[in-house]
C-alpha cells in the first residue's frame, strides 16, 4: 500500500514515514502544499496523511482542490481540537482525522481501517477459498498453516486480494509497492507472482497476457 505524508515539520514526517514503512507502507512526502497536492494528483495513493498548518498553501485548501479530482481517502493532523476545525475538515472531503500529539499506533491502524472501506473490505481478515489474509497482521494462511511471505510478496498478494475479481496492471502493481526511489529489475513481479504460486496454489493469481494479474478466488 502507498501512502503520502504531507507535513511540514520534516522530524514528524521523518517518524510517520518510519512508523508506516515498519508496517509495510510504502511512503512518500511533502513539506508544503504545493508540493503535496502536485504529487497527491499525480499519483493513485492508497491514503493521504494531509496535516492542516501547511506553507504557502493550507491543508484545508489542498484537501478542497484534490477533491475536485481525487477521491483517495485523506486522514487529517490537526493541532486544532475544536469541534469547528474538526467539522470542516470532514465537510471538504477529509475521511478521518487525529489531533496532535498522537499515537503512530493509531495513525496506523486509522489508515489499515480508511484503507479497507475505500476497498468495500469492512474487516481486517479476508477469506479467499482456503487462502486468508490478515490485514491487520499482515499474516497470510493456507489451509489453516501460516505462510511464509517476503514483505513484497505480501505487499503484492494483499494488492491483488483487494482487488479481487479485477485485473491489475503491472503499472498499478508497479505504483502500489515501489516508492519513487526505487530501482528494480524487468522480471522481478514475475518472480514474486511464481513465488507466490508455489505458495499460495498455481491457479490462485490468474496471469491476463498483456493486461495483468487477478485473484479470481
Amino acid at each position: 500500500m502507498r501512502v503520502l505524508v504531507i507535513e511540514d515539520e520534516r522530524d514528524l514526517a521523518r517518524a510517520i514515514g518510519e512508523s508506516l514503512e515498519e508496517d509495510g507502507y510504502v511512503v512518500d512526502a511533502a513539506h508544503d502544499g504545493p508540493t503535496g497536492l502536485n504529487k497527491a494528483a499525480a499519483r493513485d495513493y492508497d491514503a493521504i496523511v494531509l496535516d492542516v498548518m501547511l506553507p504557502v498553501k493550507s491543508g484545508l485548501q489542498l484537501l478542497q482542490e484534490l477533491r475536485r479530482e481525487r477521491s483517495t481517502p485523506v486522514l487529517i493532523l490537526t493541532a486544532r481540537d475544536s469541534v469547528a476545525d474538526k467539522v470542516r475538515g470532514l465537510d471538504l472531503g477529509a475521511d478521518d482525522y487525529l489531533t496532535k500529539p498522537f499515537s503512530l499506533v493509531e495513525l496506523s491502524a486509522r489508515l489499515r481501517s480508511l484503507i479497507r472501506r475505500s476497498a468495500g473490505q469492512p474487516t481486517a481478515i479476508w477469506e479467499l477459498g482456503d487462502v486468508q489474509i490478515d490485514t491487520t497482521a499482515r499474516v497470510v494462511h493456507k489451509a489453516g498453516e501460516v505462510v511464509s511471505l517476503t514483505a513484497k510478496e505480501y505487499a503484492l498478494v494483499e494488492l491483488l486480494a483487494r482487488h479481487r475479481g479485477q485485473i491489475v496492471s503491472r503499472a498499478m502493481i508497479y505504483d502500489h509497492i515501489y516508492d519513487e526511489f526505487d530501482q528494480t529489475e524487468s522480471n522481478v513481479l514475475e518472480v514474486y507472482i511464481a513465488a507466490l504460486r508455489r505458495k499460495l496454489g498455481r491457479d490462485f493469481i490468474v496471469t491476463r497476457r498483456g493486461q495483468g494479474y487477478a485473484i479470481n478466488v
